[in-house]
Order: C-alpha cells, then sequence, then structure tokens
C-alpha cells in the first residue's frame, strides 16, 4: 500500500515521534528493537539503541526540542548500566542472555562517542575508551575482527566485512579521546575491507545469513563505512570504491525504477522485494557522496530513494505504525517480516536530516 507523501520535514517529524514511541514502549530507556504486526512491541535493543542517540542529539538541535536530548542521554545512560565488563556491548535484545557482539559494541561506541562531545561527561567518555579498548584487544593484526562475533547471525564469521562500519566508530573514539592507536586500528580495517572490494565495488564476505546474496541493508553498512573512514583518513582509493558500486546501483535503480533487498556479486537483484532500512541507508551514502564530491548525479538519486520512501511511510493512524518504516516493502518480506524496525526509522530520520541540510530541502520540505 502507497501512501500520499509529504514534505521532508514533515516525514522526518513523523519518523522522530515514532521512534519517541518505541522508546516509551520499553520501561528501560533504551528504544524497543520493532514493533511486530502479530506479537506487538519488543525488548530494548541495546545496538541500534546506540547509533539511535547521535539521531536524536541531531534532531534536538534541529528542532530546537530539548527533550530529545534528554532521551538520547537517557539511551546513553542506559547502555552504560548494560555495558559488559571488559567494554564490550551484548548481541541480541535485552531479554537475550548475554555475549559479546563486536558490531553491537561498535554501533553503541557511535552513541557514547556523541553524547561525550555534546556533554563533556566523564562517564562517556569511560564507557567509550572501554569499548574502543576492548575492540582494540579483539581485533586480528591483519585488521579484520573474527572473535566474538553475534552468535544471532547464521552466516560463517569471515563474512562480516561490513563491520567497518566498527572502525568508523573507532576512528570517532579516536578523535574524542587522541589515542593513536584508535586511529591505527581502524586504519588496519579500512585496508583489509578494500582488500576484499572487487572491480566493480562489490565487497566479498559481507552478509548476515546468506553469503551468495547479501542484503542491502549490509552493502549499505559496508558501503556507509568505508565512506565514512575514507573521508576521516583522506583515502581516495576507498572512496572511489565507494563511488563505482553506487554507480552500479544507480544504473539499476533507474533501469529497474527501484532497488532489490538483495544482490548477487554481478549487482543482479536477486529478491523481488524491496530492504526498505537499506535503501535509506544507501540515500544517507549517496548524499555523502554529493557532499563530498560535488557530484549532483548522487544527490539526485539519494532524493528519489527518499521519494520512493516517503510512499511507504504511513503519517497517521495508530501510534504503533505511524511514522515507523517497514523492514521489507511489502511488510511480508524477508527482511523484518511483518515488523517496523527502529533502525530503519533512524536511517530513513537521517537520510531526511541530509536531504533537508545536503539537498537543500530546507525546515519545511
Amino acid at each position: 500500500m502507497k501512501y500520499a507523501p509529504a514534505d521532508a520535514r514533515t516525514h522526518l517529524d513523523a519518523t522522530m515521534r515514532w521512534l519517541c514511541v518505541a522508546q516509551d514502549a520499553t520501561a528501560d530507556g533504551g528504544v524497543s528493537r520493532m514493533y511486530h504486526l502479530k506479537s506487538g512491541w519488543g525488548a530494548s535493543y541495546p545496538e541500534t539503541t546506540g547509533y539511535i542517540i547521535p539521531t536524536f542529539l541531531d534532531y534536538a538541535r534541529l528542532s530546537g526540542d530539548e527533550s530529545y536530548r534528554q532521551r538520547a542521554l537517557r539511551m546513553a545512560d542506559w547502555e552504560i548500566d548494560i555495558q559488559m565488563p571488559g567494554g564490550a556491548v551484548q548481541g541480541g535484545t535485552i531479554a537475550d542472555p548475554a555475549s559479546p557482539a563486536i558490531f553491537n559494541t561498535g554501533q553503541v561506541l557511535f552513541g557514547w562517542a556523541r553524547a561525550f562531545r555534546e556533554t563533556g561527561y566523564e562517564r562517556y567518555r569511560k564507557a567509550l575508551t572501554s569499548a574502543a579498548d576492548y575492540l582494540c584487544r579483539v581485533q586480528d593484526a591483519d585488521g579484520a575482527w573474527r572473535r566474538e562475533l553475534s552468535q544471532f547471525v547464521s552466516a560463517p564469521a569471515d563474512t562480516f566485512a561490513y563491520n567497518i562500519r566498527t572502525a568508523w566508530a573507532v576512528l570517532l573514539a579516536a578523535g574524542a579521546t587522541g589515542r593513536a592507536d584508535y586511529r591505527d586500528a581502524a586504519s588496519r580495517k579500512l585496508a583489509f575491507t578494500v582488500g576484499l572490494a572487487q572491480p566493480n565495488g562489490w565487497i566479498a564476505k559481507n552478509c548476515l545469513n546468506d553469503t551468495e546474496r547479501p542484503l542491502l541493508h549490509t552493502i549499505a553498512y559496508s558501503l556507509q563505512g568505508i565512506l565514512e573512514c575514507a573521508a576521516i583518513l583522506g583515502d581516495t582509493r576507498a572512496r572511489d570504491i565507494v563511488a563505482t558500486a553506487c554507480g552500479h546501483l544507480a544504473v539499476i535503480f533507474y533501469k529497474n525504477g527501484g532497488l532489490a533487498g538483495r544482490y548477487d556479486d554481478r549487482w543482479n537483484p536477486a529478491v523481488r522485494w524491496r530492504c526498505l532500512t537499506g535503501e535509506a541507508q544507501l540515500a544517507i551514502v549517496l548524499w555523502r557522496l554529493a557532499d563530498l564530491t560535488g557530484d549532483a548525479q548522487w544527490s539526485e538519486m539519494a532524493r528519489a530513494l527518499n521519494d520512493q520512501l516517503r510512499n511507504t511511510q504511513q503519517l497517521r493512524g495508530p501510534a504503533e505504525t505511524a511514522g515507523g518504516v517497514k523492514g521489507s516493502y511489502p511488510v511480508s518480506g524477508d527482511y523484518g517480516q511483518y515488523q517496523y524496525l527502529n533502525w530503519a526509522a533512524k536511517f530513513f530520520a537521517d537520510s531526511l536530516m541530509c536531504e533537508m541540510r545536503i539537498g537543500g530541502a530546507g525546515a519545511s520540505g
């Protein structure tokens, strides 16, 4: 079902209201993993709550609404309360038995680094330092992370190329603390990930559960991680890999009128359903490419992706769904089936704020 789209600010406001409802659906300060159309709200999800923190702080600044800042800091404090001994963050939701997870730790590191930058509070510096120390300690010499990966992902341990996004978080920790060893660790991971790239921009070993046909979600995770690490480290070769991959996706997008939820290593669509999370993430990558290169082709595609996402978002109705973003389109698709995902909403909000800042949409669309 398609809905009548509105301007960027209207959809942004609705998305942020839904994320507030998702936070309030739990009693601990974290954000509910999802709203399931059949079973209702899930437990708080440490991984995604961590990277939702910067989104709330960005929106607080944009809107002037201090309550979003307070909500973000409540999330950051909750993450401290549940941080594991040794600095790691657990995999799964808070309802699952705690086990350390590299990717999840990196995603919460985004939140602590931003909270520390915003407030200067020592508790956030201690949490981010403990997490970054842990990530450096379990990293292999070649830059890869192969130990203490998530038990909730079924793919083999050497298929986690999307952990380059964790390296980006470690670089932010380096910026917050001045620690050269953090920067070195992230640089090694970038070099390792660049080594997985094929001439067509495809990043091998990059999936959650299908080694041959990864999700657009994890593809975009990798592209964003590479691009942001490249921007900080001044690595133009890495940035070019992202542009090459996005070029192939642009051909598909304009030829087919949209994107699929999974692709193979020749950029052939592998499923009929859409991964809305991945589309929002890719739009962010495209906005950043436009910002970094000045090339309008990237912002044009990003805006078109945002437009397609707006067409799937219901602005009115029950609080459990109004402003939320489905995992798949249609909602019966295999990714986040019958669910509105908190990270899908987070990435769509980020992309809409990029549209307003980089694309010239302005405060009202």
